[in-house]
């Protein structure tokens, strides 16, 4: 049995879909309130802030996901992640299942180096330094043996379905209602985002690939990487009409903040934005030279079906 720990989101959503196509039907879907991907799923309603919970929902499975998304708050990823990772590695550890652990990119420092996998985990911000929690924790278990594991790591998500992400939000989402896109300090630095079904795809080819195990992966991405005025314009190629956006400022957005939540959550992310962000996968491709990485273009075209944007 291969079992989903934080099941709802769009990663652990693709996920399944993708199991249940090339691995196993034998999926357990976890959550607080978990939902069937397929009419045949099990699904297991837990908290995985509760080590109970953790443990009766990995009790008997081959490989645990740890794909749980929590609320886009500093305060909660500071408490939290650490609490998590806690858990699953103990459950893990007395059933003798393997784990793989979707992370992202927050730990990573905010400059215009290229991210590898080696890349030290430095970031300043509250939510990177929870992530970095969760991370080290993990990383030390495997190094001690003492679980058999590997990290999945992921850059800005891009999409169709749930995908959620500053590039769904601000773009696709705007456009589907007739605003304005909205781009965050520059247009014309290099971006590098990832497509959702690509990331689950890849995902559970490492959980099922047993020499993968062990290792950190930088999930793969297409390296034709746009800008943001470059990825506007292949919209509007796409739509056969000029697709238009505002820049935000750094100072409007630290304005916004004030009485935006959301944007205020958004605000130790910015560095990242006014730089090329270049996320090397290439680790992942030597080692899985088959994996088909979706195309910006396709992928584009893909997320504007799926919205109905026309």
């Amino acid at each position: 049995m291969q079992v989903i720990l934080g099941a709802n989101g769009i990663i652990g959503e693709e996920l399944a879909k993708e199991l249940r196509a090339t691995y196993t039907s034998d999926i357990k879907l976890v959550g607080r309130n978990p939902k069937k991907v397929h009419v045949d799923d099990q699904v297991f309603k837990g908290d995985l802030l509760q080590i109970d919970d953790v443990k009766q929902a990995v009790k008997n499975a081959e490989i645990a996901y740890l794909t749980v998304g929590l609320p886009y708050r500093s305060d909660v990823w500071l408490r939290d992640w650490k609490v998590i990772m806690k858990n699953v590695i103990e459950a893990c550890k007395e059933s003798n299942c393997k784990l793989v652990y979707f992370d992202n990119t927050y730990a990573y420092p905010q400059n215009a180096k290229i991210q590898k996998e080696s890349t030290p985990l430095t970031s300043t911000g509250k939510k990177g330094h929870g992530k970095k929690l969760a991370a080290e924790l993990l990383l030390s278990a495997i190094q001690k043996k003492e679980i058999v594991a590997s990290i999945c790591r992921a850059p800005e998500f891009y999409g169709p379905g749930k995908t959620k992400g500053i590039t769904n939000t601000l773009i696709f989402e705007k456009i589907k209602v007739g605003k304005r896109a909205k781009v965050f300090l520059k247009d014309n630095v290099l971006r590098t985002l990832i497509y959702t079904p690509d990331a689950s795809k890849a995902m559970a080819l490492i959980g099922n690939t047993s020499d993968a195990y062990g290792e950190t992966w930088h999930l793969p991405c297409d390296d034709n990487r746009l800008t943001y005025k470059e990825i506007i314009d292949l919209i509007s190629e796409k739509l056969g009409r000029q697709i238009k956006y505002d820049i935000l400022s750094s100072f409007v957005l630290k304005l916004v903040s004030f009485f935006n939540q959301n944007v205020k959550e958004t605000v130790e992310l910015l560095p990242r934005y006014a730089i090329d962000n270049i996320f090397d996968s290439s680790k992942f491709k030597k080692h899985f030279p088959d994996f088909q990485v979706t195309s910006y273009e396709e992928g584009i075209k893909n997320v504007l079906a799926d919205y109905r944007i026309k």
